[in-house]
């Protein structure tokens, strides 16, 4: 792993990330400068109802050029545990509550430049609950099949990261 060396030196801070300039050292010795974006991580949750159908989002991202499939998902807030905002996460965007969790595991977005981790869940045994959404999201909840999905993922109709992993980790635990 590299040293810090001389700190980090900030480019700018935002709401949600904050980029600076690091420099370190790395494992061979040699010095350098990064681009490192902080993020306080997220996480996302494979909501799997009694028939084996997954929810799924269909949600505007301006930043990848349209709509996108999710899972739902969301930034960890301040004092919250990876947990915690999976299941806030899948009761706000989705408007379920579930009974049975288990951890999937975890990624790195994009470890080049981000320090961002998503935790990944699968949520069972679930249940209708209220839900709101931001006002600066645009969702629609979908619900098909899992093998449905996975055929999704397959084709490249479904190209986010963290969805791609949450659906091929729950079935191949056995979801």
């Amino acid at each position: 792993m590299a040293e810090r060396d001389e700190g980090r030196r900030q480019v700018f801070r935002g709401r949600i990330v904050d980029v600076g300039i690091e420099a370190v050292t790395l494992p061979n010795g040699r010095r350098v400068e990064l681009e490192i974006i902080e993020h306080p991580g997220g996480a996302a949750a494979v909501a799997l109802d009694a028939d084996r159908r997954v929810c799924l989002l269909r949600q505007y991202r301006h930043a990848a050029g349209g709509w996108l499939w999710e899972l739902p998902a969301g930034k960890i807030d301040p004092g919250e545990t990876p947990f915690t905002t999976a299941r806030r996460e899948l009761a706000e965007e989705a408007g379920v509550s579930a009974e049975e969790w288990s951890d999937l595991g975890l990624i790195h977005s994009s470890p080049g430049v981000f320090t961002e981790v998503v935790h990944l869940y699968a949520a069972r045994r679930l249940r209708r609950s209220d839900h709101a959404h931001d006002a600066d999201e645009l969702i629609e909840i979908h619900w098909i099949t899992l093998d449905e999905a996975l055929e999704w993922c397959r084709t490249g109709r479904i190209t986010d990261a963290k969805t791609l992993t949450g659906l091929f980790l729950a079935a191949a635990q056995g979801a």
